[in-house]
């Protein structure tokens, strides 16, 4: 079995779900890049034929048939669609996920079945504090007890913690064992992942383009600000960045306000330069300065 999302997105402008193209089959383990919290959720719903998306489509080998996808491959651990309540005994997940598969779901049905898987003395424990391996293990087998499944889409292992090798090497243990995986994750584990040479992983969304921070546009032939232009430390010797402003806002060390325009530019000085000479210091001046009165007027 092969699936393959082509060119898929979600929402307007992709906001859900940009464009992705990948691909995943049986036997070998993929993981795909998700980011933001919906993204992975979304991206697991529409490669398990669980919700059409906005532009492209899902073929299972080579044909579209969102019916047989969704029988056949199980979404696992998806946020807020699939995942077990964090505060649910891993007994009581099991025996609804038994019950699901059509066989005995008693608590006693239950216990029986982790102990067989080896994870016995979990069974009364929160589900939300069982190991990340331990949970991908116990969820990926509840996954495969349902008739016709021959795939899982494993969403978000990475958010519970733990060395992502861990779950990375129990989806390759069920890609031996012939199923199809696809493992969605974050940016911080599939570097983790591509740094363990040994585990071999593949990427099937491609690399991720880095994030960009838009910039305001600045003038070529404009002076450069005050931020990073040398000359303006000379300008003014008694001012620095730390030094507290009586009439800046805040903290001393936020930005003056004074100190940019609108466009991101120094302000000038208010006072436009004159192209007068410099007057002789000997000379006296014409300017009258205002002299200091007293309340009633008199010069002092």
């Amino acid at each position: 079995m092969r699936i393959t999302l082509h060119e898929v997105s979600k929402g307007r402008g992709g906001q859900a779900l940009p464009t992705t193209s990948l691909e995943f089959h049986t036997g070998a383990v993929r993981f795909a890049l998700a980011e933001t919290e919906q993204r992975p959720s979304v991206l697991g719903l529409i490669a398990s034929g669980r919700m059409k998306p906005e532009t492209g489509r899902v073929t299972v080998d080579g044909t579209t048939n969102n019916r047989m996808l969704r029988r056949a491959v199980a979404l696992v651990d998806a946020p807020d669609v699939s995942d077990p309540h964090a505060d649910i005994t891993l007994a009581g997940v099991v025996g609804e996920e038994l019950m699901f598969a059509g066989v005995g779901a008693t608590p006693l049905h239950a216990r029986r079945w982790l102990t067989q898987l080896g994870f016995g003395e979990l069974a009364g424990v929160p589900i939300g504090n069982v190991d990340p391996a331990a949970r991908v293990r116990i969820l990926c087998e509840l996954a495969i007890l349902r008739e016709g499944t021959e795939g899982i889409v494993l969403v978000s292992p990475d958010r519970h913690g733990g060395s992502p090798d861990g779950w990375w090497r129990i989806a390759s243990e069920f890609a031996d064992r012939g199923y199809a995986m696809l493992v969605i994750i974050g940016g911080s584990a599939a570097v983790a992942l591509e740094r363990m040479n040994e585990l071999e992983a593949i990427n099937a969304s491609g690399p991720v383009q880095p994030l960009v921070l838009e910039t305001p546009a600045t003038d070529p032939d404009s002076p450069a600000s005050d931020a990073d232009s040398p000359a303006s430390e000379s300008e003014n010797p008694d001012e620095s960045v730390d030094a507290p402003r009586a009439d800046a806002p805040g903290s001393p060390h936020e930005e003056d306000p004074r100190s940019l325009s609108a466009d991101g530019e120094a302000d000038r000085d208010e006072t436009p330069a004159t192209d007068t000479p410099a007057t002789d210091t000997d000379t006296p001046t014409d300017t009258a300065t205002p002299t200091d009165t007293t309340e009633n007027g008199a010069e002092r």
